[in-house]
């Protein structure tokens, strides 16, 4: 019989670090290929970033609602302000404008044209300024044109009938402190009256209680 030649196989050890060295090439290839999406997809909002600058510029002076600014994460994204902003959809192309209020997040508009979206963000910026206008508006609460007219021509004669009307006042107060005088004066003569009428009575008692019980005195004395 003719012996069969000994082949060195390679161990456990091997076929892992192999494994491993595939693992991370492929994960290599898969993050070039994500980070060239994500620069691409920032490319297409840089795009847009550049035609929405000139609309946030004509925004008056003071108005800090919106502030262009970029997002580089997962998921790349352009805000207008802290409640709105622009992200590309899973095509990598089409855009789409998102806003965020209390019922949750709503779609304003979803374009893969530049000029439309621009359009869409005007729209947006002109009816958050209306907003603020209405706001502060509310906010200040003016007095109307007719009753500062009225203030404004309001006569002398009138201020004494203010007088007027605060003297029934003082008088209330007159009649009251008098009220009360008197029926301390009642309630202190009744409490005398009182005191009286129980002294009288003691005496009685003391004098006739003296007369009533003398016989019996002289009886127990025998």
């Amino acid at each position: 019989m003719t012996a069969k030649p000994i082949v060195d196989r390679p161990s456990n050890d091997d076929d892992l670090r192999a494994a491993i060295r595939s693992a991370r090439a492929e994960y290599a290839e898969r993050d070039d290929a994500l980070s060239a999406l994500r620069g691409a997809e920032v490319a297409r909002l840089e795009v847009l970033e550049d035609a929405l600058r000139p609309v946030v510029a004509q925004a008056p002076h003071g108005v800090d609602l919106f502030d262009l600014g970029m997002t580089h994460g997962e998921k790349p994204r352009l805000f207008v302000d802290t409640v709105a902003f622009f992200e590309l959809g899973r095509d990598r192309r089409t855009y789409a404008f998102f806003q965020d209020t209390r019922g949750g997040r709503m779609k304003l508009a979803q374009s893969d044209d530049v000029s439309a979206m621009t359009r869409a963000a005007t729209q947006y910026v002109a009816r958050r300024l209306v907003e603020r206008e209405r706001a502060l508006a509310a906010d200040a609460d003016p007095i109307p044109v007719e009753a500062s007219a009225g203030l404004a021509r309001t006569p002398r004669a009138a201020v004494p009938a203010a007088t007027e009307v605060a003297a029934p006042g003082r008088k209330g107060k007159a009649r009251g402190r008098a009220s009360r005088a008197l029926e301390f004066v009642v309630d202190f003569l009744g409490a005398a009256a009182l005191a009286a009428i129980v002294v009288v009575g003691v005496w009685q008692m003391w004098k006739h209680g003296t007369e009533w019980f003398a016989p019996i005195v002289e009886r127990l004395r025998r």
